[in-house]
């Protein structure tokens, strides 16, 4: 028995085939989803998020129902610029670094609350309002001076303002900018600090060598009248003195003297 098919019939079919055959493709294709290294993955079906976090690797979903997105967990570095207030009323303005991470315990979270990028609506305010608070307890002048400290009391506030929901490794303070007219006004107070600080130190320097001449001079000037005592009390003292420093040569000269009623010494030249 021969069968006719007439191929006006068989084209439709074809292509319903091919049809099929493209769906099916991409069906087994969208049923595997591969986290990337560095990432978290969160498996959202029909609008409906799941609690636990997907870890790297490959990953079974039903097709067209249900998507995986993903969330990245490397620790990442973002700079910005902020102004904060001293106590003073000082405009300063800081560029600021800060290094921070996702912990794997707020993927979810993040996801649900912040779309996966949780730093310009979460991180970033509360850095510019723990710089504002530590700044505003200091004048310009002492922030500038004081930049460590600072960036410590800031790291230390942000920590305790975000809590667990991130990682906050770091605050970099990368400079601090004033406005010309205070830069100039604070370089000249430091000059001028440095200056009284030398004159404070050559003025120490010349009580210090006073002090010293002082010593000295009451010390000769005691050792001079303890030998003069000495020289009272001992009268043989001399004789021995001249003795020990006689060279044995006979003296050039003679000492006569001139008896109680004239008290005056003679110096007579010896013969050779």
């Amino acid at each position: 028995m021969k069968l006719n098919m007439n191929p006006s019939k068989l084209a439709p079919i074809g292509i319903i085939l091919v049809v099929l055959l493209i769906i099916g493709v991409m069906s087994v294709g969208s049923a595997f989803t591969i986290v990337e290294p560095g990432n978290r993955g969160v498996k959202v079906t029909l609008g409906s998020v799941e609690t636990m976090h997907l870890p790297e690797g490959l990953h079974l979903k039903v097709p067209f129902i249900t998507k995986i997105d993903q969330i990245s967990v490397r620790t990442r570095k973002i700079s910005f610029s902020t102004a904060c207030y001293s106590s003073d009323l000082q405009q300063v303005k800081a560029n600021v670094a800060v290094v921070y991470s996702i912990p794997e315990s707020s993927v979810v979270n993040i996801y649900r609350n912040y779309a996966g990028d949780p730093f310009e609506q979460f991180v970033k305010p509360l850095v510019q309002e723990a710089l504002k608070e530590v700044c505003a307890e200091r004048s310009a002048e002492r922030i500038v001076k004081e930049r460590e400290p600072v960036k410590t009391e800031s790291l230390e506030s942000l920590r305790r303002k975000v809590g667990t929901l991130i990682t906050i490794s770091d605050l970099a303070i990368e400079n601090f900018d004033l406005s010309d007219e205070l830069e100039r006004a604070i370089e000249a107070k430091m000059v001028q600090e440095q200056m009284a600080a030398r004159a404070k130190f050559a003025q120490q320097q010349a009580q210090i060598e006073a002090e010293t001449a002082k010593i000295r001079a009451e010390g000769e000037a005691s050792a001079i009248r303890i030998r003069g005592e000495a020289l009272k009390e001992n009268s043989d003292l001399v004789s021995l003195q001249i003795v020990e420093k006689w060279d044995g040569r006979a003296p050039s000269t003679i000492v006569i003297g001139g008896g109680n009623d004239n008290p005056a010494n003679l110096l007579l030249p010896v013969a050779k």
